[in-house]
């Protein structure tokens, strides 16, 4: 795992990477930030598939002044150990938080999730209630669904789709401009969050994440989502901010409408000219507004 980052990319990721070493000897790159390094409460910011914690990096300075921000890269992402051998699972996935929480010593989370982070996220969640604050909620999922883009279903063909991914990055390469709507990426910005996808060996996680996606009763992490879906009920008094980019290619409206049905309580921010890869497409006030409700 290489923490060196490029010049260009230390302009658009200022921050410093530390490592976790998990049990197994796998690394996982993270961001500890805020002015009180060592305190129990945190914000933890999930990121999905394909990206890494560069998706968040505009809102961590919201935030770090006055709250630690644990920002992980799952591993095979990012700046991530990316073994060929690991178990690509949901369940692994929440493991991995698990342990890089409790290793930090915060036993309150507030949790901001995106895209894979949603189940993720929430996976940990229905397993420690007492520990969880608030909850934003950014274009993602944790509940069983019949509903699949197309443009994800054909990189779950059988043997075409990884081939797809992995030699011809086409899943994280397409999405820095199918998963925008109201801007363009910059170049550098788009480098970003290439960098860590160079290489068929590289997107073994990419590629996996895809594969993982539980649409039939007999995937293989189908029994972990329909258990993380039963537990959403928990927190149906917990602070909840939605915040939803309607021209999202992967999560539309459907999965917006599921969450407004399962927190009728919770706010909610609808930008309609916004798309998948919502705090890049928003505008700096968007930003200002999830900050404000995590710490108010």
């Amino acid at each position: 795992m290489n923490h060196v980052l490029p010049d260009f990319l230390k302009e658009e990721y200022p921050y410093k990477p530390r490592t976790f070493v998990t049990p197994w000897g796998v690394k996982m790159s993270y961001l500890d930030e805020g002015s009180s390094a060592d305190s129990k409460e945190a914000v933890l910011l999930l990121h999905g598939n394909p990206t890494w914690s560069f998706y968040y990096r505009k809102l961590i300075p919201k935030i770090f002044g006055k709250m630690r921000c644990i920002v992980p890269d799952h591993i095979g992402m990012g700046l991530s150990d990316k073994p060929l051998d690991y178990n690509y699972t949901l369940k692994t996935r929440i493991d991995d938080i698990e342990l890089l929480v409790n290793s930090l010593g915060i036993t309150k989370v507030h949790l901001v999730v995106h895209d894979w982070g949603g189940a993720i996220g929430m996976g940990w969640a229905v397993c420690h209630p007492n520990r969880v604050g608030k909850i934003v909620i950014l274009n993602t999922a944790a509940f069983t669904s019949t509903v699949l883009s197309k443009r994800i279903a054909f990189c779950r063909i059988p043997v075409l789709g990884p081939w797809f991914i992995r030699a011809l990055n086409g899943f994280a390469w397409p999405a820095t401009w199918m998963a925008m709507a109201k801007h363009k990426m910059s170049a550098q910005v788009k480098a970003g969050y290439l960098l860590p996808y160079h290489s068929w060996d590289s997107r073994v996680a990419v590629n996996a994440f895809v594969q993982d996606i539980p649409m039939q009763p007999t995937s293989r992490s189908r029994k972990m989502l329909e258990t993380i879906e039963a537990g959403l009920s928990q927190f149906k008094n917990h602070p909840v901010f939605i915040v939803w980019g309607g021209k999202d290619f992967c999560f539309n409206d459907y999965y917006y409408n599921q969450w407004k049905e399962r927190y009728p309580h919770a706010q909610s921010l609808y930008l309609p000219d916004i798309g998948h890869y919502v705090l890049e497409d928003c505008d700096s006030t968007v930003l200002d507004r999830i900050a404000q409700f995590i710490l108010t």
